[in-house]
């Protein structure tokens, strides 16, 4: 008997819709997000928007997210977004990436890409972010930059600016208005003619004032300024008066040469110099 051909189907076309929109809502029927789309692909796998726009709803800081695309997988609810991505916080903080994946159910936005944050307090870069949606908490992985608006003492004087760097990573707290670089942490403070350097800075930023109000820095402390180099296990910046306090067998270094020179020569020679406690 002559064996039979069965022909084998092909998959379903996906479902094409024009003006996207999806919901999500708390346990207590409340408005949580919102993803819309000029357009939509929709397969049993996943969905595809194009032109994504995103509304984070929470009770003390909303938030907007834009990309050119987006695609829902429809197992878990994840959502991936791709190109032109931007988050902006109703605080007017503004996030740029060229990806992101949001996970819905754990409230977390994330990529490996290089990041930037901008906001009133100055700029923040860095490859790799782990935050909340609406950016109140963030974790930057590698490579962080930050610039920091300062406020001249002279009311009349445009403003300043202090540069903190680290190889990461770096936690901030836009609410509690405070960050925590981690990993050969440098501080650049041209106003004061001041350089720390520390394995961990944890810093605090007076925002109504625009300044920095404290930092302390932990972990093989170096401050230079001028021709003075000091060493310490933990120093304190106290940002009202300009002092710092240093504690953990201070050690204070004089010296005739500049301060990069100086900072050379400190370390090949500190186990010999005296303490100063």
């Amino acid at each position: 008997m002559p064996g039979r051909a069965f022909a084998v189907e092909d998959a379903a076309p996906p479902q094409q819709l024009e003006g996207f929109n999806l919901n999500g809502y708390t346990p207590t029927g409340t408005k949580a997000w919102e993803v819309n789309g000029d357009k939509a692909d929709i397969t049993d796998a996943q969905i595809k928007i194009d032109n994504v726009n995103a509304n984070f709803y929470n009770p003390k800081q909303n938030a907007n997210l834009t990309s050119d695309t987006g695609t829902i997988d429809k197992s878990n609810g994840d959502i991936h977004l791709q190109d032109n991505v931007v988050i902006t916080a109703q605080r007017g903080t503004r996030m740029t990436t060229d990806s992101l994946d949001w996970k819905r159910n754990q409230d977390l936005v994330t990529t490996e890409d290089h990041v930037k944050i901008v906001d009133d307090q100055g700029t923040v870069t860095g490859t790799g972010l782990t935050a909340h949606p609406n950016l109140k908490t963030a974790q930057l992985n590698e490579d962080v930059k930050a610039i920091m608006k300062i406020k001249s003492k002279d009311l009349k004087a445009p403003s300043q600016t202090v540069q903190i760097t680290c190889d990461g990573p770096m936690q901030m707290d836009q609410v509690k208005m405070y960050a925590v670089f981690h990993e050969n942490v440098v501080a650049v403070d041209p106003s004061a003619g001041r350089e720390l350097h520390a394995d961990e800075m944890r810093v605090w930023f007076d925002e109504k004032n625009k300044k920095i109000s404290k930092v302390i820095c932990l972990g093989n402390v170096v401050a230079i300024q001028g021709n003075n180099t000091s060493y310490a296990d933990v120093m304190t910046y106290n940002g009202d008066d300009g002092t710092l306090v240093m504690s953990g067998k201070p050690k204070l270094i004089f010296d005739t040469g500049d301060s990069k020179s100086l900072f050379k020569k400190s370390e090949e020679k500190k186990p010999d110099e005296p303490e100063f406690q």
